[in-house]
């Protein structure tokens, strides 16, 4: 929040140095290091998780065997048999996006997810995994992707630049549905955390606002840890069903 009760919504996402002289020597911003944070939630909820091996499993060996089955289950079903393959890239990606997410939603963190640069790289990464996929197992068999049999050969030159397009857009798709509900989902945060503040500095009359105020602030941090996992759940989806197209070619 800015100076003379002003309100920055924007503010939290700008960038900034960080780790000292040491991150502005190779521009490492707070972004980064929450990405570093994401990266080593995920290795840490295998390790802690995995390292008893009991056959009574304990609280995080038990986290750690749901979230294996979830995610395998999740790429088996919608991939087919084949998902096995893809199955360690999913479950990286899907708790890369769901640690981006909440760690936002803790005060003083970074949701680097609110960046569309960052959903524009995964993004980019995911279809461009799905397309040398589909080039390798089936070659140049793969463009028949974008002009399905049986359709007029005369109807060709409509119907190949809109598939085109469709598969491209994947890459929207994937980008805009993260960035748009976190970035969304802060902004909220922000302008009722800065009503609170700006409410209850206005004396008696201001008390009951700011509750008020307080109270949906408290309500926006739930619906925002549940579209923080939703919005994880939809991104390791799609890029299972991309997968699927890719292997299956339809």
């Amino acid at each position: 929040m800015a100076a003379n009760s002003s309100i920055d919504a924007l503010g939290q996402f700008r960038l900034h140095t960080a780790l000292g002289p040491l991150g502005a020597s190779v521009n490492f911003t707070q972004s980064n290091l929450f990405m570093v944070v994401a990266g080593a939630l995920t290795l840490g909820l295998l390790w802690l998780g995995m390292r008893p091996r009991a056959m009574v499993p304990g609280r995080f060996q038990a986290a750690a065997e749901m979230a294996y089955e979830f995610v395998q289950s999740m790429c088996v079903d919608t991939i087919g048999p084949e998902g096995r393959r893809f199955f360690p890239f999913v479950f990286t990606l899907f708790f890369f996006v769901l640690f981006g997410n909440l760690l936002g939603v803790w005060p003083y963190d970074f949701t680097f997810t609110s960046h569309i640069a960052v959903t524009l790289a995964m993004a980019l990464f995911v279809v461009i995994l799905v397309t040398v996929v589909a080039l390798r197992i089936h070659g140049l068999h793969f463009f028949s992707y974008f002009m399905p049999a049986g359709v007029p050969v005369a109807l060709a030159p409509l119907l190949i630049p809109i598939e085109i397009i469709s598969y491209l857009s994947r890459i929207i798709s994937l980008s805009v549905r993260l960035f748009a509900n976190m970035m969304a989902g802060h902004v909220m945060l922000e302008v009722f955390g800065a009503f609170v503040i700006m409410l209850g500095g206005a004396g008696v009359l201001g008390l009951l606002p700011a509750a008020v105020s307080l109270g949906v602030d408290v309500i926006l941090i739930g619906f925002e840890i549940l579209v923080a996992s939703l919005q994880a759940y939809v991104f390791a989806l799609l890029t299972c069903i991309y997968l699927h197209d890719a292997v299956h070619l339809h």
